[in-house]
């Protein structure tokens, strides 16, 4: 079984893992970010969480990407990926437990108030450039005719809300869950029913 991957159904555990490091717990994901940030304390940045699934022979990979991007200077970056043992063909649930898993992240950033302590790291520097803004992409479209996702993207927009904390971004600016995550999911999982 490949290390940083969850078999659903999930354990309360969460991990994440990138190209350098595995198994990160969401307080070393924060860690990480902190780090990143105090690199450059004056920049903007953006925290963007998103989620994509691609179907596989008898399983989905579903990826959630955590994204600390320095707007026009680079990334920080993780993911988590699950392993659904059986082929997700319903459009709205796949949308539904992409949505979920990205809350799901967003709200383990939340209980190490991820965002109160960036804010705090760049709030003496927010003259001279710093910012922080905070989104949840949707691996959704608006247009009936391209994308089947938009007859529950309301639904799934109307969840990410109610948090209160994140923006909402759909296609085509959604690149946290339609590029980064999206890109994880191409590959089926390994040892993905034993």
């Amino acid at each position: 079984m490949r290390t940083g991957t969850t078999y659903m159904p999930m354990t309360p555990e969460l991990r994440f893992h990138n190209l350098t490091e595995q198994r990160l717990t969401p307080a070393d994901v924060m860690d990480r970010m902190q780090r990143f940030a105090m690199q450059d304390p004056r920049a903007a940045y953006d925290l963007v969480i998103g989620s994509d699934s691609q179907v596989h022979r008898g399983h989905t990979k579903l990826v959630t990407g955590v994204i600390l991007h320095r707007l026009g200077r680079g990334a920080w970056a993780c993911c988590r990926t699950v392993v659904l043992p059986r082929e997700l063909t319903s459009v709205k649930e796949k949308l539904s437990l992409e949505t979920s898993l990205s809350q799901e992240a967003a709200w383990c950033l939340e209980e190490l108030q991820a965002i109160e302590t960036l804010e705090d790291l760049l709030l003496p520097y927010v003259y001279q450039g710093a910012a922080l803004r905070t989104f949840i992409d949707i691996d959704a479209g608006t247009h009936p005719s391209k994308n089947k996702t938009s007859l529950y993207l309301q639904e799934m927009v109307e969840r990410v809300r109610a948090m209160g904390t994140y923006a909402v971004r759909v296609k085509p600016e959604s690149y946290g869950a339609s590029a980064y995550a999206n890109r994880y999911t191409k590959s089926p999982a390994r040892s993905a029913l034993g």
